[in-house]
């Protein structure tokens, strides 16, 4: 049973970051290579901006944020299963390759097939959960031992093994490509933020629709999973079944956030800890704050990063990098 003071306190967690997203959503959509005052924000809403203000609010800076915030709330959740289903701290999407191996289909496509980037938007999820699904059953079977299970440690250094290997096959890609499809590809990989019109918030938002409550619900199966293989087998779970079935969403979480944002990593590792060190280890409690939390730190990271450098700025990738890159050591020290 969950303490009271406990739950009391997430609510009151889960208040204030909510504050802090709305808070940084505001200062995000009046700051850019095109200054939107703040004091024209609430009148541009209501339909009383210029052709400009409306513009540059409703068709460049809002779809840009409201991508940014759901990206970061599907890789924070994705991160957060894989670290329940491997009983691993340092499992990520991003570090794992599963986000890697989400871009590699990514490209093939983009690049073999005579489509127009914008014509394929709602197919790019489903091409990123393919190139991601292989990666994932191809890092699980290696990591895989019939005697003693899934090794956690083991399955950190092959999915980081997966990324390099999956990075070095993009470069190849994009040796072989034309300039105009090399730039997209090149963009990918730096973590820009490139799906940024409304067409794309409707290509992720039925998955996060979908997986989010999914989650919640197997959140006790998360719980027992994060326990020793014997205790969840002698509760009547089934270690394997459960694990197939939340990786699925994992991957699925994980490949339509890149598809639309390119290769950001760190998200899905930082999240979920910070939000463990808030209100404690049981996943009821602390996925839907890890989800608010990687929602904010993407769109804080891509807000600070393209008003950084006129005109398009810092991509959010190499912003949460900076960031991510010391947790990660710190962690692989402190483990």
């Amino acid at each position: 049973m969950i303490q009271p003071a406990l739950i009391k306190k997430q609510r009151m967690i889960v208040c204030t970051l909510l504050v802090l997203i709305m808070t940084t959503i505001f200062i995000s959509m009046g700051m850019g290579y095109s200054s939107l005052s703040y004091d024209r924000l609430i009148p541009t809403f209501l339909g009383q901006g210029t052709f400009k203000e409306e513009f540059i609010l409703f068709s460049v800076r809002l779809p840009r944020i409201i991508i940014t915030l759901l990206a970061g709330m599907a890789l924070a959740l994705s991160g957060s299963i894989l670290q329940g289903i491997t009983r691993n701290d340092l499992a990520d999407p991003g570090i794992l390759g599963i986000n890697s191996g989400a871009g590699v289909a990514i490209a093939l496509f983009f690049l073999f097939f005579p489509i127009k980037v914008g014509s394929f938007v709602y197919l790019l999820p489903l091409v990123a959960f393919g190139g991601a699904l292989i990666t994932a059953y191809l890092i699980y079977i290696l990591s895989y031992n019939r005697k003693t299970g899934l090794q956690p440690v083991k399955l950190v250094l092959i999915g980081v093994g997966f990324s390099m290997a999956l990075s070095g096959i993009m470069i190849v890609l994009i040796s072989s490509a034309e300039r105009s499809k090399v730039d997209f590809i090149a963009k990918w990989l730096a973590g820009n933020i490139w799906g940024t019109d409304w067409p794309f918030i409707w290509a992720i938002v039925p998955w996060l629709v979908i997986l989010i409550p999914f989650t919640l619900y197997k959140a006790n199966r998360l719980n027992l999973l994060g326990l020793s293989e014997s205790v969840a087998i002698g509760v009547g779970v089934s270690i394997e079944t459960e694990r197939i079935v939340l990786l699925l969403a994992a991957v699925a979480l994980a490949a339509s956030a890149v598809s639309v944002t390119g290769g950001i990593a760190f998200i899905g590792l930082m999240a979920p800890h910070i939000a463990k060190v808030l209100v404690g280890p049981r996943n009821q409690l602390f996925i839907p704050v890890a989800i608010l939390i990687g929602g904010w730190l993407l769109l804080f990271a891509d807000t600070i990063g393209r008003n950084l450098v006129d005109p398009d700025g810092i991509p959010a990738g190499i912003m949460v990098a900076l960031i991510g890159a010391p947790y990660f050591m710190y962690l692989l020290l402190r483990k």
